[in-house]
Formats: structure tokens, sequence, C-alpha cells
């Protein structure tokens, strides 16, 4: 099995985005540019945020009385 190169890929990325192209097929033209970029780290990988995970989280309940009235009644 030969290795491919990051040329060998952008060429058959250009060529896929040309047949794209002359389909008339933008979502397979964008697809292709997009692995363009990707393959050239061109896109910025989101960040993970050093967050806790929700199950080492406390459970915060508030409880809120209700407001009364002179006769005890909510209001």
């Amino acid at each position: 099995m030969q290795k491919m190169s990051i040329d060998d890929l952008m060429t058959e990325l250009d060529d896929a985005r040309l047949t794209a192209k002359a389909n008339g097929q933008a979502s397979a033209m964008v697809a292709a540019t997009m692995s363009k970029a990707k393959l050239l780290a061109l896109l910025d990988k989101p960040t993970m945020k050093d967050v806790e995970p929700i199950a080492n989280r406390p459970t915060v309940i508030r409880l809120i009385a209700p407001t009364l009235d002179s006769n005890g009644k909510a209001v």
C-alpha cells in the first residue's frame, strides 16, 4: 500500500472540489474546502473548559417561602 502525502491528499480534494463545482454541488464543494482547511490545521479547535463533570457537582435546592398576609395566607 502506497503512503499518501499531504500534497496527494490536497490534490485529491482539489479534484473532488472541481468535480463538485462542475456538477453544481455546492455542499460537496464546501466539504472539500473544509477538509483541506482541517488537513492544513487552519481551523481553530474548540478549547475544552476546565469544568467539573455534572455528576461531581453538588445539587443546590433553594427553598423560597411564600409571602403571607396578616391572616397567614399566601399572597
